[in-house]
């Protein structure tokens, strides 16, 4: 019992430490980055059946979700720079 006491309180400790400053923002972010690329793959297979009209919508909804991803994974390079500044 008190080896097991003492092996979480040393994963704690570590985990306390290695955290980073936002590393739940970064989970947010890689979290959505998922999220849109999956919504990206569900409207390229909406292209497959997708009606004439309809695919200037799904051409829309693509250009969006991939401005978003560019989005997404700008602000992911941001917090790593802030997180892991070059070194001079």
């Amino acid at each position: 019992m008190l080896v097991r006491v003492l092996v979480i309180y040393v994963f704690l400790t570590v985990c306390a430490i290695a955290m980073h400053e936002n590393t739940y923002a970064v989970f947010e972010l890689r979290e959505q980055l998922l999220t849109l690329t999956l919504n990206l793959w569900e409207l390229f297979e909406q292209l497959e059946y997708a009606a004439d009209p309809l695919r200037q919508r799904v051409y829309q909804d693509i250009a969006h979700v991939q401005s978003e991803i560019a989005d997404t994974i700008a602000e992911l390079m941001r917090l790593d720079s802030l997180e892991h500044p070059l070194s001079k």
